[in-house]
């Protein structure tokens, strides 16, 4: 008789909760190549028609707007309880936003910086894929091995 646990699988989640966590929260990490390497930095962001905000100054960031270059976002969370997580990923390209009216939407909508400083370029990311799931977080003691106290050998 198998009397092991059986672990709750990852849950693949639809678009309506993907959007749902990450209208939830406002920081995520921005990937894209730059060179012969890979950048991946946090940015704050806000979710806008379908599509993600990011503001920000001057310096690489920038690069991930360059010839409309491929990028991907990735944002993470944790239920109230700290027992559930989830993780969205984001694929597509960003662009440089210079339209007036869309700072003005962007700021409406709650997008602001963590760091100080000139944060005077707008970047909107269009999603292209959108992938998401949710689990329930394994006990410490389902990863790690029961130690003996020391001094018992």
């Amino acid at each position: 008789m198998d009397t092991a646990e059986t672990e709750p699988e990852a849950e693949s989640l639809g678009l309506h909760d993907c959007w749902r966590y990450l209208r939830s929260t406002s920081l995520c990490r921005i990937a894209f190549t730059r060179g012969d390497g890979v950048e991946i930095l946090p940015v704050n962001y806000v979710p806008s028609n379908g599509t993600l905000l990011i503001r920000t100054g001057p310096g690489t960031k920038m690069d991930a707007v360059a010839g409309r270059k491929a990028v991907s976002l990735e944002a993470d969370g944790l239920n109230q309880y700290g027992t559930i997580a989830w993780s969205v990923v984001v694929k597509g390209h960003a662009v440089l936003v210079d339209d007036a009216e869309e700072f003005q939407d962007a700021a409406d909508a709650g997008l602001s910086p963590w760091q100080a400083g000139p944060k005077e370029s707008l970047i909107r990311v269009t999603p292209e894929e959108i992938t998401g799931r949710r689990f329930v977080i394994a006990p410490p003691t389902h990863w790690w091995a029961p130690q003996e106290p020391a001094g018992k050998a």
